[in-house]
């Protein structure tokens, strides 16, 4: 069976950014999606559609066609006190590189890296860290199905009933909210490695 629309896709990969892999999955544990529904970066998943079980795919994706340029409207100053907790500035968490849940203004978490903190203030990086990013994706296509019906209306793993509270409704490995580069489209920041809110995906 080949890929199209409303096929069940399993797939392993590995995704290579900078000569270093940086996300990957594994045929024991591959990443799933339903094909046509938006859950790949439109690229990849327009590269694999046609293919079926066994075919291995190797593609390259430039960083508009995977996670966008760096903008540098997306890298802000806040306030020290936007970091309280119970009235007192998380300190540990202001380490320059350390990733910190922020939250949008449409309620949807993203994830923000600390840049610089200076007395008052603390500058964060709230672009996706693939962003001006070139992605090698490398994979084989394990199994392609059809959906059921409910899976078309609920999702594969019931996103389109509860959102994994990344703001995207993105699933990762086993049906939870952690996903990876390669397989999760980004929504507003996507689902991130073991659930935190990070690498895309997705």
């Amino acid at each position: 069976m080949k890929i199209e629309q409303n096929k069940v896709v399993e797939f392993s990969y590995e995704l290579e950014v900078d000569g270093q892999v940086v996300d990957h999955t594994t045929k024991e544990k591959p990443l799933d999606y339903i094909h046509g529904t938006g859950s790949l970066l439109p690229k990849l998943e327009a590269h694999i559609e046609g293919m079926e079980p066994g075919d291995k795919f190797d593609v390259t994706l430039s960083p508009v066609d995977g996670y966008g340029e760096v903008d540098p409207s997306r890298i802000i100053d806040l306030p020290k006190a936007a970091f309280e907790v119970n009235g007192e500035i998380r300190e540990d968490l202001l380490v320059p590189g350390n990733t910190i849940p922020m939250m949008n203004s449409m309620g949807a978490v993203i994830p923000g890296v600390v840049v610089e903190v200076t007395e008052d203030s603390v500058k964060m990086d709230l672009n996706h860290q693939m962003a001006g990013k070139t992605l090698h994706f490398t994979g084989e296509i394990l199994t392609v199905r059809e959906a059921t019906e409910k899976e078309l209306t609920e999702g594969l793993h019931g996103e389109y009933v509860h959102t994994c509270g990344c703001g995207g409704g993105c699933h990762g490995h086993g049906g939870e909210c952690g996903g990876d580069c390669g397989g999760c489209h980004d929504h507003e920041g996507g689902c991130g490695h073991d659930g935190d809110c990070g690498c895309g995906c997705h």
